[in-house]
């Protein structure tokens, strides 16, 4: 089994289209995907992010 590649705050940040201080700022008041450290260093686990942005997604409204 191949574990799941972990990615740093930049990658996330350019793939959600947010700048990483803004990632940042989430993460720091519990708001953004949940985040692993590494040591001291911050990574983002692929499948936590998707969950995340699955959450946040809004429901359609039909047209008019």
């Amino acid at each position: 089994m191949t574990p799941a590649p972990l990615l740093d705050p930049d990658e996330v940040a350019a793939w959600i289209r947010v700048a990483p201080s803004t990632l940042r700022t989430w993460r720091t008041r519990g708001c953004g995907p949940p985040a692993v450290l590494v040591g001291r260093t911050v990574r983002y686990q692929v499948a936590d992010v998707q969950a995340w942005l699955d959450s946040r997604s809004q429901p359609r409204t039909p047209a008019r």
